[in-house]
């Protein structure tokens, strides 16, 4: 199950890099792709929580 519509995850970036999210459905997270970032934010009531300060570095 998609945590977010489709159509929605093509046009997120993330916010700290820019580059294309990707989805963490075992962890309810949109993750970067990108090998310097990496940021996951979480995804709540299927609302993406798009902040810097609320994203975790993925071990």
């Amino acid at each position: 199950m998609s945590l977010v519509e489709p159509s929605l995850l093509e046009i997120l970036a993330c916010p700290a890099c820019h580059a294309p999210l990707r989805e963490d459905t075992a962890e309810n997270e949109l993750v970067c792709t990108s090998d310097t970032c990496g940021l996951a934010y979480p995804v709540r009531d299927e609302i993406p929580v798009l902040l810097v300060d609320e994203a975790r570095r993925p071990a």
